[in-house]
């Protein structure tokens, strides 16, 4: 018994100092990865002062109208991910997109991730840009900050565009995310070694090589920093406190939404709802997954181009 005893100790201790090793060459390998790949993550856009801090923002195309857009959360790099639907838009129109602190080549910041705090962050870029009428476009988690943000500045917003936009009463945002794993997932280097065995996130789509590496050493660098992870801690109660709220119904409001979403109950009923005291509203169904701006974005500028002149 003694004998087994000792057998069972030893590979135990074997083990945890196995896992242990691991732990630490991964630990390494990312402090090393990561500082070589802070010097070959290339400079885009422009810095505007916002906060004490500087935020990131691309701006192109020369249109009389300007289009703003706002990510999703997580998006690494707002700028380059909108890249094929900003050059669909850009022959028409002034695009901008926004990347909020934490995101792409902006700054982090130590300020609560509110929606009342990143809509404020967002509006005082635009003003630095002297940029006061535009369209606000936005993906997912920016239909919450959106909806916001055209009650805050009705004045300055001409219309609003979701693109698989979320909606303040869809269930399921309630959840409290585990924090402390993610943030261990980060620190530990887990995280970066997660991304690598799993592939090219843009394989199949028509982004150039070279903005998929940049966008694949943003990822690497801005997930689950502490700027992401207390957005995340934000999710729920944002989420609850846009409840409340809906489009101005003069606001011309266009919706574009996945034709087949199966994780959330009544995702399309949930916008026709959002529209429906509109004046001018529509929700129109495309292919696709979440990232709809990744493989239908002809199809979103040119609906959206039909639209705006429709309500000329």
């Amino acid at each position: 018994m003694k004998k087994t005893l000792r057998v069972i100790l030893i590979a135990i201790a074997g083990i945890v100092i196995a896992i242990g090793l691991f732990l630490t060459i991964v630990f390494i390998v990312n402090m090393i990865s990561s500082q070589a790949e802070q010097a070959k993550i290339e400079p885009y856009g422009q810095l505007v002062s916002v906060d004490g801090k500087k935020m990131n923002v691309a701006i192109q195309g020369n249109g009389e109208e300007t289009v703003v857009l706002l990510p999703g959360y997580g998006t690494a790099a707002p700028a380059l991910d909108f890249k094929l639907l900003v050059d669909e838009l850009s022959p028409y129109y002034k695009v901008v997109a926004i990347e909020p602190f934490g995101y792409g080549l902006s700054d982090e910041t130590d300020k609560e991730r509110s929606t009342d705090n990143i809509v404020s962050e967002i509006h005082e870029a635009l003003q630095q840009l002297q940029i006061d009428r535009y369209i606000l476009m936005g993906h997912s988690i920016a239909g919450i900050y959106g909806i916001n943000y055209v009650n805050q500045y009705p004045n300055e917003v001409r219309a609003f565009v979701g693109i698989d936009s979320s909606v303040p009463t869809q269930p399921g945002m309630d959840v409290e995310f585990p924090l402390k794993t993610f943030e261990f997932l980060k620190k530990s280097g887990l995280l970066r070694l997660g991304i690598n065995v799993s592939g090219d996130p843009y394989a199949a789509l028509p982004f150039d090589e070279h903005t998929k590496e940049q966008m694949i050493m943003l990822m690497k660098k801005n997930a689950n920093s502490d700027t992401m992870l207390n957005e995340m801690k934000h999710i729920s109660a944002n989420f609850k406190g846009a409840q409340h709220l809906t489009f101005p119904n003069k606001l011309p409001v266009l919706l574009f939404i996945e034709d087949s979403n199966t994780s959330v109950a009544g995702w399309e009923a949930l916008h026709e709802e959002q529209v429906k005291d509109a004046e001018y509203g529509k929700v129109i169904k495309l292919e696709g997954d979440h990232y709809l701006h990744h493989t239908q974005s002809k199809a979103i500028a040119d609906s959206f181009r039909a639209f705006m002149q429709e309500i000329k």
